[in-house]
């Protein structure tokens, strides 16, 4: 199996910056696509930011220019850079990864989240 775990969460005024940080771990052969997903209280996840295994990005619209998604593959690990906060920005953020296990098969793994939350 794969674990994932997000950090990097907190609480940032309007305007400000955050950091989400995504480390994969497990028997790991490599990972395709790992993306950040956000879930407001009352309301669906959708993806925020996605990156594959050629760097391609994508980025939901509400997001675009003020966040950036990025990977280390040598350490299994996905970030989002987060600038020019809005309230409504503020959710909890989980991050999941399409890997290769050792044992040659597929798995998709899910973080528990982390909050951010946006306010004055």
């Amino acid at each position: 199996q794969v674990q994932v775990v997000e950090s990097g969460g907190g609480l940032v005024q309007p305007g400000g910056s955050l950091r989400l940080s995504c480390a994969a771990s497990g028997s790991i052969v490599s990972i395709d696509d790992m993306g950040w997903y956000r879930q407001a209280p009352g309301e669906q996840r959708y993806l925020v930011a996605a990156t594959n295994s050629e760097d391609n990005t994508n980025y939901a619209d509400s997001v675009k220019g003020r966040f950036t998604i990025s990977r280390d593959n040598a350490k299994n690990t996905v970030y989002l850079q987060m600038n020019s906060l809005k309230p409504e920005d503020t959710a909890v953020y989980y991050c999941k990864v399409h890997t290769l296990l050792r044992r040659g098969i597929w798995v998709i793994g899910w973080g528990k989240g982390t909050l951010v939350t946006v306010s004055s």
